[in-house]
């Protein structure tokens, strides 16, 4: 592995093991960012399902859009996982950013699923 993706790795291992510490039951919102898509799943770790999850490569999502990797995309995966997870049951959730920093499209997403209903 080069340096940058152990770093990385601890990095996204340092944030699940707080998420982990805090959850209280709770289920995890996780998001992926690569460059050109975001995702995003509502994932039960104590069943070790995924419950919800939504992404820039559906297809209604990605007709409507100009490009999967800009913050409009990320707010409309934001609202769509709050309100797949809401119709799943989950109104609160523990939010993994992984190894992103709180800023841009992880912040975009994260803001879309509050106003969507989500409790984080």
């Amino acid at each position: 592995m080069t340096k940058d993706l152990q770093a990385l790795t601890r990095r996204k291992a340092r944030v699940r093991r707080a998420l982990k510490a805090a959850a209280n039951g709770r289920v995890r919102l996780s998001v992926f960012r690569s460059s050109k898509q975001i995702y995003a799943q509502i994932i039960d770790d104590a069943a070790g399902k995924t419950l919800a999850s939504a992404s820039t490569l559906e297809k209604d999502i990605r007709s409507s859009l100009k490009t999967g990797a800009d913050i409009s995309a990320a707010q409309t995966v934001g609202k769509l996982i709050a309100e797949r997870a809401v119709k799943a049951g989950v109104k609160d959730v523990v939010f993994d950013r992984g190894a992103y920093v709180y800023h841009g499209r992880v912040k975009a997403l994260a803001e879309a699923a509050r106003e969507g209903g989500l409790n984080f």
